[in-house]
């Protein structure tokens, strides 16, 4: 009879109670790594969305990226004094249509009432067909927006309720803003564009959510204004607040430049990298460990499509969302491509278990592929982390070893069957064998087959 320490059992208990838990709290609670997030450099749904559905017949959006963008619009737009005001009113239910047709009639129904800025908005941002139209119908926005922000402003101390309405009239105000300046962009009017961001920056320095430092970098690159580029890096790119593919990218793009008009693979190989070529090197394999989808887009390996209103950090939609803006400048930077080329795939050799531990980042979240998958158009097919093959010979060698370790543990508990089966193995395995010796047997003579046994 076999005897069991009692303090072994409570262990075994301790544990088999613990590890069912465990299981379920890492089901029931969402890793922070994928969070959602609003794409700061999202397309206008009537001017360009639908346009590409006109021509494609094709949805570039999912029901989930836009239900995001309804919450999000319920956060920004309303607040719980609309029902004052009847215009607010009904934006507050316009907000929650699910028909697009039906938000556009009750945004004309607001304004039949007054000038509303998120009637306007709304208009700006589903109705109208051009870049053109929508920034006449944002600065018709903007004109009621500031009315309202200012006397908001005046009265933000009387009250929760006057502080709730003050804090939308505030974020309508720097959604329009930034809007009229992506208009700017979109038209070739990018200084004015450059000028509007600086300004609604330092106008509302606190409001980082919106993320209008990753519209400012994509417009000075236009430009090709490098020194302000790396000055707004330096101020973003720091320990303390949240990466992004457009930070890590256009900080690599930077220190690519300095090297990639000379780079050559055949002469680094010969002389070894310099100190610079070294910099640009683990800028890129920085980056790439951010987000390791974005080099297949950047390379042209991979399609891209109209980027999603929300992007997953480090996920597929957020290298979409980065190459349809960025690819133009890395192309107009020299041999960027051809260095990036070279490079990009040495970051998994130094990362050989990504979804388990780091280098320079936490680990690659597993989730992201899932979260992408709602995202994303079903026409598109979603990238997922490059997943390190192993060597045949590993294999092979790992599977003969379990092979021998299993034979040597039924062949320790059960000698005498195992016996059996080694001798009925064998003698399968050498049947043709003898059936060809007795063959060859008959067919010779048999004084010459005793001559060739004596040999």
């Amino acid at each position: 009879m076999k005897f069991i320490c009692p303090e072994r059992k409570s262990l075994a208990a301790v544990f088999f109670l613990w590890l069912p838990c465990r299981l379920l709290i890492s089901l029931c609670v969402p890793p922070a790594e994928c969070k959602v997030w609003r794409n700061p450099l999202n397309l206008f749904r009537g001017a360009e969305y639908n346009r590409y559905t006109w021509v494609t017949g094709r949805e570039p959006l999912t029901y989930y990226d836009m239900n995001l963008s309804a919450q999000d619009h319920q956060t920004f737009f309303t607040c719980d004094s609309d029902h004052l005001r009847p215009a607010d009113a009904i934006m507050q239910k316009a907000w929650r249509e699910r028909n697009p047709q039906a938000r556009i009639s009750a945004a004309h129904e607001a304004l039949e009432l007054e000038d509303c800025a998120t009637a306007y908005i709304l208009l700006a941002e589903e109705e109208a067909t051009t870049i053109m139209e929508a920034e006449r119908l944002f600065k018709q926005a903007l004109k009621a927006g500031e009315g309202c922000y200012r006397r908001s402003q005046q009265l933000q101390h009387h009250g929760t309720q006057y502080e709730a309405q003050h804090r939308r009239d505030t974020n309508v105000l720097v959604y329009i803003k930034r809007r009229l300046a992506m208009c700017s962009r979109k038209l070739g009017r990018t200084r004015e564009a450059v000028k509007m961001m600086r300004d609604l920056m330092k106008e509302f320095p606190l409001l980082s959510m919106f993320n209008i430092h990753e519209n400012l970098l994509e417009s000075l690159l236009e430009l090709q204004n490098y020194a302000d580029v790396q000055a707004v890096l330096a101020k973003y790119d720091d320990i303390s607040l949240p990466k992004s593919a457009t930070i890590c990218y256009t900080a690599a793009l930077l220190k690519a430049r300095a090297v990639s008009d000379k780079f050559s693979p055949e002469a680094a190989s010969r002389r070894g990298l310099s100190t610079a070529e070294m910099n640009a090197v683990e800028a890129i394999h920085r980056a790439v460990e951010f987000n390791p989808h974005v080099p297949k887009y950047l390379l042209e390996m991979k399609s891209l499509i109209l980027p999603p209103e929300h992007i997953l950090k480090r996920g597929d939609s957020e290298a979409i969302a980065y190459a349809f803006f960025h690819l133009q400048h890395w192309k107009r930077v020299e041999g960027a491509l051809n260095l990036l080329h070279c490079t990009w795939e040495g970051t998994f050799r130094m990362i050989p278990y990504p979804l388990e531990k780091g280098h320079l980042f936490y680990p690659y979240p597993v989730c992201t592929e899932t979260a992408d998958r709602e995202l994303l158009p079903m026409f598109h097919e979603v990238s997922v982390y490059p997943k390190k093959e192993l060597p045949f010979f590993i294999l092979f060698t790992a599977g003969l070893c379990s092979f021998t370790a299993m034979l040597a543990l039924l062949t320790h508990q059960f000698p005498e069957l195992m016996g059996v089966f080694a001798k009925a193995f064998l003698s399968t395995l050498f049947a043709p064998l003898n059936f060809i010796m007795e063959k060859v047997e008959s067919i010779l003579p048999s004084s010459l087959w005793h001559q060739l046994t004596r040999i």
